[in-house]
């Protein structure tokens, strides 16, 4: 039941996403409102490369295939088609992961690995541990995942509304 209610978000989540790209240019999706922020289109690969990372490698053990660092400084290459390909076909993945997953094994806990050099950038200040992962019960990556993925909609439902302005409504809300 937590499994599917996980899921049930993130794909709200994901179709709020799909609305914003949507929206906007493949031009628009690239532009950083100032220096301190990123992109939608940074946001959207960010997303997806941190799902990939907890569910279909950390839980599924598939490989470790991320670059994080990559992420936060890509400025273009990629259009609106190929970031909700990316995004679908990432999610499509985890479902196959999560839907084989039983209640007992919610407890379980697994390693979610890190690049080491990514590993460094963000544990700064923090020496209590060298190795690059975290350990958790899969519980605890899925409402991680779920909440991470929340937050970064959040911000592009905002910046699409600052970019695309007076083309009505995004969620089902008014907010």
């Amino acid at each position: 039941m937590f499994v599917q209610e996980v899921l049930k978000q993130m794909n709200t989540q994901l179709a709020r996403i799909e609305v914003c790209l949507n929206r906007l240019s493949d031009e628009q999706i690239w532009e950083r409102v100032n220096g301190e922020m990123l992109s939608i289109g940074n946001l959207c690969i960010h997303l997806a490369g941190n799902e990939y990372q907890h569910f279909v490698s950390g839980i599924g053990n598939k490989p470790f295939i991320r670059e994080r660092s990559n992420e936060f400084s890509m400025n273009g290459g990629m259009n609106v088609s190929a970031i909700l390909t990316r995004m679908k076909d990432v999610r499509q993945q985890s479902e196959s992961v999560l839907d084989e997953l039983l209640d007992q094994d919610l407890q379980r806990e697994v390693q979610i690995w890190y690049d080491p050099e990514d590993w460094k950038r963000m544990r700064v200040g923090n020496t209590e541990s060298s190795d690059s992962y975290y350990v958790r019960p899969i519980q605890s990556h899925l409402f991680y995942v779920a909440e991470h993925y929340g937050y970064h909609t959040g911000q592009i439902v905002y910046l699409t509304k600052l970019l695309a302005e007076g083309k009505g409504p995004i969620t089902d809300t008014r907010h």
